[in-house]
């Protein structure tokens, strides 16, 4: 049979999803200038798919325009169709960049950080660590971070990578993880948008990869209320105009320079609303519980996985300023990194603008104290829901000015609305639900 290549135009929405529109890729040229059309409740789609409540009904249009460097074309050799997409702004008709476009949300925040460093050109540099379960593996008691695990996914893993290659995105690592056929992949570090980006098209080239196997690559926060979650950790450095580190200063507390840590200090003094943004799911906070090497609390850990913000590991004694980075450990797949990227930027850059300062390193360790002792070294509890959470991020002055007032109110409604959808469902059930949808 004959066929005709198709193109599609994505973005990564409020419910985490690349969601779009296709056409016959003989058209592309003309698509690269006016895109692809959309309505205003597109936005509102939910993570299940129905539009449960939309504050714009039927009317309206928009545009979904394609970013050129973006372009994915992966052919697997398959004899099937290859993935052939572009990751794109929402527009509306007369070519602006409309006030809900997920990617200009964290546009906005890059540019919010430029002017709170003034003239100093500073850049974030990010990667984005993303664990997933994949179906191909068969479940082993012991198989944690077992050679055995790394063998029992077949061909996928080198699939996985040459497919990302392909794609145009750098893998940096890819393990088995400690969860049940858990899988872990990280990137190179990437600047600004394009770390998004290539964090969009690192799920779905896992996604593709474990369906020409005839699987799954699951990236639900957790699959099992009693099992271990899928956590989306994001590394972030800056830089300067030169591409030089300003991040670390190995005389300073947490080896913080003045300018990361008044960034890092703004994302813990925002956090706790952050995780609205972040982990964005009801099973999101199945996740983020005790005994599950997932934050609980918003503080600071010098290379601790139970911290909310860890501070990342030195190796050997080369290059030192250009290794550190910081971990942000309170975000999973249910976010869209447009968005999960975007809030942590905009809390650092409020971080410089206020000169905010983090509290001093504890004397003992973290998980030696007493709940009122962590609250006397500046540690405040996580939300235990999103509807907790929901409510800090409605309350917060400053996620109004990042979002702007009509971009917050259709997040909260949306999440909101996500809520009410699966409401008394048991713990077992939501995961079910939502390892079908991630």
């Amino acid at each position: 049979m004959i066929s005709e290549p198709l193109v599609f135009i994505g973005t990564c929405d409020l419910a985490g999803l690349v969601r779009g529109k296709g056409f016959p890729a003989a058209d592309l040229p003309a698509r690269l200038t006016k895109g692809i059309g959309l309505t205003h409740s597109n936005i509102m789609m939910s993570p299940q798919g129905p539009i449960y409540d939309t504050p714009f009904g039927t009317l309206g249009d928009l545009m979904l325009a394609p970013d050129e460097s973006t372009k994915v074309e992966v052919d697997f050799q398959d004899g099937a169709a290859a993935e052939r997409f572009y990751l794109g702004d929402i527009l509306t008709t007369d070519g602006a960049v409309w006030e809900c476009c997920p990617r200009d949300f964290l546009r906005r925040a890059l540019a919010a950080l430029d002017q709170a460093t003034g003239q100093r050109g500073i850049a974030l540099l990010a990667a984005f660590e993303q664990e997933f379960a994949y179906t191909g593996a068969e479940p082993r008691p012991g198989a944690t971070y077992a050679l055995d695990a790394w063998r029992r996914q077949g061909s996928f893993g080198e699939i996985y990578m040459a497919a990302l290659r392909a794609a145009g995105v750098a893998p940096d690592s890819f393990l088995p993880e400690y969860g049940s056929c858990q899988y872990e992949v990280t990137l190179a570090p990437e600047r600004g948008l394009r770390a998004a980006d290539a964090a969009v098209i690192q799920r779905e080239m896992a996604r593709a990869t474990a369906h020409r196997l005839g699987h799954r690559a699951i990236f639900a926060p957790i699959l099992d209320p009693a099992g271990i979650g899928n956590g989306t950790h994001i590394h972030f450095s800056l830089r300067d105009g030169d591409d030089a580190p300003v991040m670390y200063d190995a005389a300073r507390p947490y080896r913080l320079s003045a300018l990361g840590e008044q960034f890092v200090a703004g994302v813990l003094h925002h956090l706790p609303a952050l995780a609205a943004v972040t982990a964005p799911s009801p099973v999101s906070y199945i996740r983020l519980r005790p005994n599950r090497w997932a934050p609980t609390w918003a503080n600071v850990g010098v290379q601790d996985r139970g911290a909310a913000i860890r501070i990342c590991p030195i190796f050997g004694h080369d290059a030192a300023a250009q290794q550190f980075n910081v971990e942000y450990r309170v975000a999973d797949a249910a976010a869209s990194p447009y968005l999960a990227l975007g809030a942590l930027i905009w809390a650092g850059a409020d971080g410089i603008r206020n000169r905010r300062a983090l509290p001093p390193m504890p004397v003992k360790s973290f998980w030696d104290m007493s709940d009122d002792e962590r609250a006397a070294a500046g540690g405040r509890g996580l939300p235990r829901s999103l509807a907790e959470a929901l409510d800090l991020l409605a309350a917060s002055d400053a996620a109004r000015e990042w979002f702007g007032a009509a971009f917050l109110h259709v997040y909260l409604r949306f999440k909101r609305a996500e809520l009410n959808a699966v409401e008394g469902l048991s713990e077992a059930d939501l995961c079910a639900r939502y390892a079908e949808i991630y």
